[in-house]
């Protein structure tokens, strides 16, 4: 009785964010920016079919995104694993995202991981007043991840990653520079078998603060702006239907960990809001309750992703998913779909992305992931 409430009270507090609050005043648009979006992504196939979903899910090898924590649980002694997104593609030919990733188990008790993700801008051209070509530069971005998770006890453990950003948007033309961040994530995660009558099943709760660090300044001359500093918790559900058949539901909540936008007046001084040139500690408190809109406005900034997933016998899985965000906090909504399939050396996986409000870059794009196992590898050589 004393699991069944803990996992109730959870499940509520995820759901807090989705309760409507009725409230008179109007709330504008005011969308929170941040720089190197690219962090934000969902950089595998597998979260991203089930709508951005992963904070919870079951381990793999690309829990770097989404929380180190979970390689604790994982079941192999080693893998790596690639991925690959491309953005735009019935716009722009040379916009993607690439996702290198791999884990190695120390003992029983530790897994150390690392993880490479590198975001092409495609080519662009700088121009003078008058449109003629200076020069063309190929913008990129890119992280490089370290990891290291730790089980606790028998249902928990706890992860750190550290990171390097890198940011060139301009080739240092007219005096501005690559941007350069250092930033560290810190999660946890627990998970705990279930009785469900005849059926057995699995609960499972995640949190894990990603991206807290340092800002990011192109010039000299202009304020640095904050990285994508977020807190994500969610809780996955599971049951075996059957020997063959198992079927988890997964939600996760998320929540920028950086100031909100103020109102300001024509001479630039704020009229609504909070100051939010403050430093990365004071942000992430004053994240919580900064809002021109008040407490109505702070809990639009949550936003939600649901996910579904059915197995047969761990080998085939089908998946679909929804994310939302609030339409004056970007308004993006969408549906996804994919599958995946474990073989005897790899693991492949797909989706696709239907956008309900407004485009999306990933639009109507099919996107993979692959995985390999060590154990696997080292059966199939030996065989």
């Amino acid at each position: 009785m004393k699991r069944n409430a803990l996992t109730v009270s959870f499940l509520l507090l995820l759901l807090l964010p989705v309760i409507p609050v009725t409230a008179q005043e109007e709330i504008k648009y005011n969308p929170i920016q941040t720089v190197v979006p690219f962090l934000s992504i969902a950089p595998d196939s597998r979260s991203g079919a089930l709508g951005d979903v992963g904070v919870a899910t079951s381990p793999d090898m690309f829990s770097m995104h989404w929380n180190p924590a979970k390689f604790a649980f994982i079941d192999g002694n080693g893998g790596f694993g690639i991925s690959y997104s491309p953005w735009l593609r019935a716009l722009i030919p040379d916009i993607n995202l690439s996702y290198l990733t791999g884990y190695y188990r120390i003992d029983s008790r530790q897994v150390i991981a690392a993880s490479l993700m590198y975001s092409s801008l495609g080519k662009i051209e700088f121009t003078d007043n008058i449109g003629s070509i200076l020069r063309e530069f190929n913008a990129n971005e890119f992280s490089v991840d370290a990891a290291y998770s730790r089980l606790f006890s028998e249902h928990w453990s706890g992860g750190v990653a550290l990171r390097f950003i890198y940011s060139n948007l301009t080739g240092g033309i007219e005096d501005t520079r690559p941007g350069i961040s250092y930033a560290a994530d810190v999660s946890a995660y627990y998970t705990n078998k279930l009785s469900l009558g005849t059926k057995d099943g699995n609960i499972s709760f995640g949190i894990n603060l990603s991206n807290i660090g340092s800002k990011i300044s192109y010039t000299t001359d202009v304020d640095p702006d904050f990285i994508p500093m977020n807190m994500r918790i969610g809780s996955t559900f599971l049951v075996n239907l059957d020997k063959y058949n198992a079927l988890s539901f997964s939600i996760d909540i998320n929540k920028l960990l950086v100031p909100t936008p103020p109102f300001y007046d024509s001479d630039r001084n704020i009229v609504d809001g909070m100051d939010p040139n403050v430093s990365v500690p004071v942000a992430i408190f004053q994240s919580f309750y900064d809002a021109p809109g008040g407490f109505r406005e702070e809990l639009k900034e949550f936003t939600q992703s649901v996910g579904v997933e059915y197995w047969y016998n761990q080998q085939f899985a089908l998946r679909a998913g929804y994310y939302n965000e609030a339409e004056l906090k970007g308004n993006r909504k969408y549906f996804t779909l994919g599958a995946g399939f474990r073989l005897s050396v790899f693991s492949l996986d797909f989706s696709y992305l239907m956008p309900f409000t407004q485009n999306n870059p990933l639009a109507r794009t099919l996107r993979f992931s692959l995985g390999f196992e060590f154990d696997s590898l080292r059966n199939l050589s030996q065989k």
